[in-house]
């Protein structure tokens, strides 16, 4: 069995509705450091087996360094645990009422309503978890973290969990590839910017 430490990134220096891409403001900045700490807390046995992995956008590689310097390790990026797509066709600064409209529903309503790229982005992502061998941190984002707590409770729901900044959730990987909710990352007021 292993275990996934899904972090959700720290604060980004922009909202999804002006940057494709931000890195972290000086806040999100020290979320990381800290989130470093208490993960090596968690994984303290298994440090030299531990793999970190990191969603491409800068938010979530920049999350990854605090870790991956105190364990001696660089990240691997792995597109699968990225942020949901955004829709073709829709303006930058149309994508936070996208977003929120589709936290309302279920992912059986966006595959019917947005697409196979939705089927594509959630199937992607839980074969990877899936699969997952080895312990590892994972450096992630509020819709793909909540759509693998959503397989591991059998949950339909896009939003699940209303995940902090530098949350952590622990989830295990059956040998058979189920996954069960170990614990919940912190929740808050999530601002969707």
């Amino acid at each position: 069995m292993a275990h996934l430490y899904l972090v959700r990134h720290g604060r980004a220096a922009a909202g999804w509705d002006t940057d494709v891409d931000p890195g972290l403001d000086d806040v999100g900045l020290q979320q990381a450091a800290d989130v470093a700490e208490r993960l090596a807390e968690r994984v303290s046995g298994n440090v030299r087996d531990v793999h970190v992995v990191s969603s491409p956008l800068r938010r979530c590689q920049e999350t990854a360094v605090p870790f991956a310097a105190l364990v001696g390790k660089s990240a691997t990026v792995e597109p699968r645990v990225s942020e949901i797509p955004s829709p073709i066709g829709v303006a930058l600064t149309e994508r936070t009422d996208w977003l929120r409209r589709v936290m309302q529903g279920t992912w059986s309503q966006v595959f019917a309503t947005d697409g196979q790229a939705y089927r594509e982005f959630h199937s992607a992502l839980a074969q990877w978890a899936r699969s997952t061998t080895h312990d590892t941190v994972v450096f992630s984002h509020f819709i793909a973290i909540n759509a693998l707590i959503g397989l591991a409770l059998d949950d339909d729901r896009v939003l699940i969990r209303s995940l902090d900044n530098a949350s952590i959730t622990t989830l295990q990987v059956g040998t058979d590839g189920g996954l069960a909710l170990i614990e919940g990352g912190d929740e808050a007021d999530t601002l969707v910017r």
